[in-house]
């Protein structure tokens, strides 16, 4: 890949949230939500806040290849579950303009985060990663945990859900 488009890919992963707010605020300005789509898109993004949770609760950020919980199944279950909650924003929103703009977002950011990650974990762990990569590594044998869903900061997540589904609602109520 040429430099310039491997430092686009880096500026997209790192400025993901901030771009993503700045999204939000558009998403919120041309959604039309209902009571019926605003239901099914917050029951959609709980089940992808909940595979963030189940993720996070696995995680050893930056000290190890983690092969168990969800990680046995995808590389990316945090950005699995993003993915899931932005489908059902993109959901409780009804409009195509919305979605588009949530499918750009995602496919744009996602993508970027998961190469620069890719990268850097292939550098730090070496043929570790690679073995995984390849469904060639063993399992871990870990349970979830809270706290560590805690300490990845997964709280952040949900507090953006519940907000973003509470201005969604506002949204509805004052509706004329």
């Amino acid at each position: 890949m040429d430099e310039p488009a491997a430092a686009v890919i880096r500026i997209l992963a790192r400025r993901r949230i901030p771009i993503g707010f700045l999204a939000a605020v558009l998403v919120l300005a041309l959604a039309v939500p209902s009571w019926v789509t605003w239901t099914a898109g917050l029951l959609t993004a709980c089940a992808g806040e909940a595979i963030r949770i189940w993720a996070a609760g696995h995680l050893e950020k930056g000290r190890e290849v983690t092969r168990s919980g969800p990680y046995r199944f995808t590389g990316h279950p945090l950005y699995v579950g993003s993915t899931v909650i932005a489908g059902g924003v993109a959901l409780a929103a009804q409009s195509a303009l919305v979605a588009a703009l949530i499918a750009v977002y995602m496919g744009l950011t996602i993508a970027a985060a998961v190469r620069t990650e890719e990268a850097d974990l292939r550098r730090a762990f070496g043929s570790v990663y690679e073995d995984y990569l390849a469904s060639r590594a063993a399992p871990m044998a870990r349970r979830f945990s809270l706290a560590r869903a805690r300490r990845n900061r997964e709280y952040r997540a949900v507090v953006g859900l519940v907000a973003g589904f509470a201005l969604l609602a506002l949204k509805i109520v004052t509706r004329p």
